[in-house]
């Protein structure tokens, strides 16, 4: 059943805690409209003080997934653990329960998930198992601890996590698996569950202590403990075929292992799953707040999460995008891979062709968003997408993406391509508003002076504010003014955002279910 996408977003508070208005409620165009006067646009000149923006840690974004099978569970584990491969780019991992649990972890930073693992499957027998893709640190981690042996693999991002870790060494505890000269987040986690009674207990005792949002599996002797973040922030979604029970974050690994979705975890909801079947531990919240950047961009097109369609929210999107657009155009097209079905969706909407100016050499080139160091994210992005200019020349495109981060990849790697193969004009429509605030529970943003919106801003006050109401806002001045800045500075023809308003209704959920912090700096 489709969902009601009559959504209305309601007031946000900024993290001053002041009351601000209403987001406006439809798209922008960077040239200004009506009465609007112009802004005066002063140079950026220095970066920004680092006084006023603190650069994030490096985030975990992983895709979990693990298999209670009534034989062996190698078929699921491996091919269900490389449909998570979107999510990370450098290490997997698989933890099997045999004699004892035999784990193996690889790079998979220049080689796919499938090539390092391939030749594991004599050592990882059995019948029950758990995999990890990691976009940071080397997962799962194995402790032996006083409630017997148990391995850990996670997803998320721990803000505090400098401060848990003196606490236990304060403690007496140790840790004995550094990763660059810092403690594994995910040995962490598993050192805190530890100081539980069971693994339940410690779960929920590690909830209580960890700030940000963290879900893992828990792969044991006698079962998998499945257990989604507390904020609800990320997804676990839990199938069957009859012949076996899985896990995992993203539901596109379903279909092809023939298992059927039957039920997303709530908020801090523990199960515990055997090959009996699923007892639920501990019963969840019903308040959460999932991310919404995983309809936008992150998630998988054939994934669902809270039931409901990555594809068709992107399709929903796109279609919004093309209401009142009445920008000249001989076809649309979308920034593989994540760009392409908010194409499509605008494509239907304004009833003009769909083609493909830019392709996307092989999937092995992966994501330009993920890697870890932005040397990598550049040379994926200047290598992954191949111009046709046979299609660009002479034409005027409207170009759909999930969203402008930084902008310089979009800039130098996309636009730049599309005019040097003769392109008569370049009209760029993004799915999301303007990213603002760095994301604390995940990797969707880095920092906050490399946003474009920010450079922006700075460039139109002439310093750096903390107070950027008056751009959140799609009908004020200054948001015209910022959207202006940002096209000019990707050299684009015409430049048009979703306002929160529509993306939330394009999603479906009321707008309290979803996080939007990355856009309005508000949230749990």
């Amino acid at each position: 059943m489709e969902p009601d996408h009559r959504v209305r977003c309601p007031k946000y508070v900024m993290r001053t805690g002041r009351k601000q208005g209403r987001l406006g409620a439809r798209g922008s165009k960077f040239r200004l409209r009506g009465n609007a006067r112009p802004c005066r646009i002063r140079s950026a000149g220095n970066a920004l003080p680092s006084s006023l923006y603190r650069i994030q840690e490096r985030c975990t974004m992983s895709g979990l997934f693990g298999v209670v099978a009534k034989g062996d569970c190698w078929d699921y584990l491996f091919y269900g653990t490389d449909y998570q491969s979107h999510l990370g780019t450098e290490f997997g991992g698989l933890a099997v329960v045999g004699e004892s649990i035999q784990r193996r972890i690889h790079t998979v930073s220049q080689a796919q998930f499938k090539s390092r693992f391939y030749d594991e499957r004599p050592a990882l027998r059995g019948s029950l198992g758990i995999g990890v893709i990691s976009a940071n640190e080397p997962q799962p981690m194995m402790l032996l601890s006083r409630f017997g042996e148990f391995a850990v693999c996670m997803d998320g991002n721990i803000t505090n996590r400098d401060a848990l870790v003196k606490e236990l060494h304060e403690q007496g505890v140790s840790f004995g698996d550094p990763f660059h000269g810092k403690v594994n987040s995910t040995e962490l986690v598993a050192r805190l569950i530890s100081l539980g009674d069971d693994i339940v207990d410690g779960i929920q005792r590690m909830f209580a202590k960890v700030k940000g949002a963290v879900s893992v599996l828990v792969l044991t002797r006698d079962g998998i403990y499945a257990a989604r973040d507390k904020l609800g922030h990320s997804p676990l979604v839990l199938g069957t075929d009859g012949a076996a029970w899985a896990v995992a974050t993203e539901s596109t690994a379903f279909p092809n292992l023939g298992l059927e979705i039957r039920k997303f975890l709530l908020p801090g909801e523990i199960v515990h799953i055997t090959e009996a079947g699923i007892e639920r531990r501990v019963p969840g919240s019903q308040e959460d707040q999932i991310c919404s950047f995983l309809w936008i961009y992150t998630g998988f097109p054939a994934s669902h999460y809270e039931d409901i369609s990555v594809e068709r929210v992107r399709e929903r999107c796109g279609m919004t995008l093309a209401k009142g657009d009445e920008v000249e155009a001989d076809f649309v097209s979308g920034v593989p891979d994540s760009g392409i079905a908010h194409a499509i969706g605008y494509a239907m909407g304004r009833r003009i062709p769909y083609r493909r100016p830019l392709v996307k050499y092989t999937a092995g080139y992966g994501r330009s968003y993920t890697p870890p160091s932005q040397e990598i994210r550049d040379l994926v992005a200047k290598m992954k997408l191949v111009p046709i200019a046979d299609v660009i020349r002479g034409n005027r495109i409207v170009v759909c993406d999930d969203s402008i981060v930084r902008g310089t990849q979009f800039r130098n790697f996309t636009v730049k391509k599309l005019w040097e193969s003769g392109a008569r004009a370049v009209h760029v429509r993004i799915a999301c508003p303007p990213l603002m605030f760095p994301c604390r529970y995940n990797i969707s943003t880095r920092s906050t002076e490399e946003l474009a919106a920010r450079r922006a801003i700075h460039a139109i006050e002439g310093r750096a504010i903390e107070d950027v109401a008056p751009y959140l806002d799609s009908a004020s001045e200054k948001y015209q003014c910022m959207v202006e800045w940002i096209a000019k500075d990707l050299t684009v023809t015409s430049l048009k955002y979703l306002t929160i308003g529509e993306m939330v209704a394009a999603i479906g959920l009321p707008c309290e279910k979803l996080c939007t912090y990355c856009w309005t700096g508000c949230g749990t």
